[in-house]
């Protein structure tokens, strides 16, 4: 675990942020999957209360990503005070890279629920879908930016 978060330096502000939204990601949409799952027991999944536990997951979780940065973002000035804020080249392209890779995904979540709809599912399903693809693209940029600063952009 140790080896993750070893840079061999202080992370760059982007870095830190791609970190914090990967982990606050993971944490919230597990509780909203157990948060739906619970309601469900003994039901149909489409009877579910969606809604609130989605606009709540939602609200902390870009809550929770904005407190971590701005702790770590302290934590890290105090290290170093002078490269706390820099951003070069690199950062933009590998923020880029990392917006080009969620936009795929929430292209392909935009496509599940113009089928889903096109079939008459069920308002939750549809909901769900494009929740979990503005999930899955944020995680998979995340993953992209920190893989881009571990290794580098091709």
């Amino acid at each position: 675990m140790s080896r993750i978060f070893d840079t061999g330096g202080i992370m760059v502000y982007e870095e830190r942020n791609a970190w914090a939204g990967l982990i606050v990601g993971v944490l919230v949409i597990g509780g909203y999957v157990v948060s739906v799952l619970q309601q469900a027991s003994g039901r149909p999944v489409t009877e579910v209360d969606w809604l609130p536990p989605m606009l709540w997951t939602i609200g902390l979780g870009i809550v929770a990503t904005i407190v971590i940065s701005i702790v770590w973002g302290i934590i890290a000035g105090a290290k170093d005070p002078d490269g706390v804020g820099k951003s070069d080249v690199r950062d933009r392209d590998i923020s880029r890279m990392g917006s080009r890779v969620e936009q795929a995904f929430v292209v392909i979540a935009g496509l599940g629920v113009i089928a889903l709809c096109a079939v008459g599912a069920d308002v939750f399903w549809i909901a769900n879908t494009m929740f979990a693809g503005f999930a899955v693209a944020a995680m998979v940029g995340s993953v992209a930016r920190v893989v881009a600063y571990r290794r580098g952009l091709v």
